[in-house]
């Protein structure tokens, strides 16, 4: 936006405009007589303008006027480049290297750029396009890429918003399978590595789940050859669609959901089709799912020939669903003539075993001694030893009776309570030389401190105390006056410098009907027409209602429409 100031004068008319650089306009002769000579003379050089070097040109027409010169802004031209950019490159499609992925950001984006020999352009794929890519996007491969042209304006920066991606030289169904194998393989969930060993399927389970779609030929032939073989089988079903957009997370959530169950193997099968109708269970989701079911997963994708990572991270991969089925339900025809056979030899060898141990424990009743026999012999062994135990301890008895009946009268003879009236006698004498002394002491102290007390009341500072409290008191009343003088002059003063404070306020002469103004994007003020610029928001501050701050007034919010020179106020 450019910015004219108008000042005193008049415009050039059109057709005398000064040039671009301010060298004066050429401006348009009268017309001279003619003059007559006697042979014609050659008409000098005409500039392109319509005049001769030497001057205008007799009868031309006036010079047309020059094209007024358009000024745009970095903004402006922006935008008209972004407008012809989307318009003409709405759909494009790129090939070349991928550089600079660094993997997604913090929002899911890819930001990356695509390369080739010449040169290289700025690539974007937002999060929602990001997250159906089935492949994983590294630095030098070579991609195949469509979409849109978009230029950035803040900086000027145009890149490629990119709809669709797909390598080039290799499928990207190919290449996600196989970058997830590796992925899986790395992690322990397949391969020679893997972290949990596959865990064989039990002979008869009690009951088993099945996750496919309950409208599906894969569920009806699993049924069909599963109570062909053993009609009791009990069978869990957990619908799922195993195809299209969003199926991949019906399947994982319906393992997740068996699994919870009393089920003790889970079947995940679905009928033959191409590989993108496989792809369900190719997912990474399914695959974990199955790798952190508590039960055994037999996986039954397709046919023999298709082979899917569900095939690999299950413990156990059967051809076909009829194939699991055979796998999981032995004949039940079967089962009962080797139960009967096998409870036929039960039974004799159970038999053969009772004859056994019936002669064996024969054998032994006739080894066993009668055990009341033992006991009458252990009694009388009892008693005898009681006897001679017995025999020893009466005469240790009578000896330390004996022994006491002495000590008891050796005590008698001593009498303590003779010694204790002796020791009681002495104690009494000892208290009374005691307490005489104790008494002495008392009236000796008692002299010194009738003393000392006489002593005091003749240096007491009574009288002292009483004049230097009374100088005090005079002092404090005079500093109390002083106080109070300095406060008065003080407190004038303060009036004195508030009026003149409150004369030179701002707000003070803005309450007259003036106002302060703002620049709204860096709120400075402005004090000049140099500081603002047409189409600028400004903010003007009126102090009314009493404001007593800046940040109390009234704004009003303002758009530059037009600024002029300096003319008088």
């Amino acid at each position: 936006m450019t910015r004219r100031k108008v000042g005193g004068g008049t415009p050039p008319p059109v057709g005398q405009q000064g040039d671009l650089f301010g060298g004066g306009a050429s401006t348009p002769r009268a017309p001279t007589a003619a003059r007559k000579s006697a042979a014609p003379r050659p008409p000098p050089p005409v500039e392109e303008d319509g005049t001769s070097l030497l001057g205008p040109m007799e009868g031309a027409p006036p010079p047309p006027p020059k094209p007024e010169r358009v000024v745009l802004s970095v903004g402006e031209l922006t935008r008209q480049l972004k407008q012809t950019l989307e318009s003409r490159f709405a759909r494009v499609i790129v090939r070349g290297e991928v550089t600079g992925f660094r993997g997604p950001n913090a929002r899911g984006h890819w930001y990356f750029s695509l390369k080739d020999a010449g040169a290289a352009i700025d690539a974007k794929v937002w999060a929602s396009m990001a997250a159906r890519l089935r492949f994983a996007l590294r630095d030098g491969m070579e991609v195949i890429a469509e979409g849109s042209v978009d230029l950035y304006e803040p900086q000027g920066r145009y890149s490629l918003i990119v709809q669709r991606l797909e390598p080039v030289g290799e499928g990207a169904l190919a290449l996600a399978f196989e970058q997830l194998k590796e992925r899986l393989a790395q992690e322990g969930l397949i391969g020679p590595g893997r972290v949990r060993p596959p865990r064989p399927p039990p002979f008869l389970p009690r009951r088993i789940g099945v996750v496919t779609s309950r409208t599906g030929a894969a569920l009806q032939d699993f049924l069909r050859v599963l109570h062909s073989r053993n009609p009791r089988q009990s069978v869990l079903v957990a619908d799922a669609r195993v195809q299209g957009e969003g199926s991949a997370v019906e399947v994982a959530r319906a393992i997740e959901r068996l699994a919870r169950t009393d089920v003790d193997v889970i079947v995940v099968t679905r009928g033959g089709g191409s590989v993108e109708d496989l792809w369900t269970f190719n997912e990474e989701r399914v695959a974990r799912a199955i790798f952190a079911s508590p039960v055994p997963v037999v996986s039954a994708i397709g046919h023999e020939i298709d082979f899917t990572i569900a095939d690999f991270v299950a413990d156990l991969r059967a051809p076909t669903p009829s194939a699991a089925a055979e796998r999981l339900a032995p004949v039940l025809a079967d089962l009962e003539l080797t139960l009967a056979t096998q409870a036929g030899r039960l039974r004799r060898a159970m038999e053969r075993r009772v004859l056994e141990l019936r002669e064996e424990q024969g054998q032994l009743a006739s080894r066993l001694e009668d055990p009341r026999r033992a006991i009458n012999h252990q009694r009388l062994h009892l008693s005898e030893q009681v006897e001679s135990m017995m025999r020893v301890l009466r005469p240790a008895v009578r000896g330390h009776r004996e022994q006491l009946r002495a000590l008891t009268e050796r005590l008698q003879r001593a009498r303590p309570q003779a010694r204790l009236g002796e020791q009681r006698a002495h104690l009494l004498k000892l208290a009374m030389r005691l307490s005489e002394a104790v008494r002495a002491g008392v009236a000796t102290r008692h002299g010194a401190l009738a003393t000392a007390r006489l002593g005091l009341e003749r240096a007491s500072p009574a009288g002292q105390v009483a004049r230097e409290r009374a100088r005090l008191a005079a002092h404090r009343a005079r500093l109390l006056a002083l106080q109070q003088g300095a406060l008065a002059d003080a407190q004038k003063r303060f009036q004195r410098l508030e009026g003149r404070l409150d004369a030179m306020s701002p707000l003070k002469v803005m309450s007259r009907g003036y106002s302060v103004v703002f620049r709204q994007r860096d709120g400075a003020v402005v004090r000049t027409g140099a500081d603002v610029q047409v189409g600028e928001r400004l903010g003007l501050k009126l102090a009314s209602n009493g404001a007593k701050t800046l940040g109390g007034c009234e704004e009003i919010e303002a758009t530059v429409t037009a600024v002029k020179g300096p003319v008088d106020c």
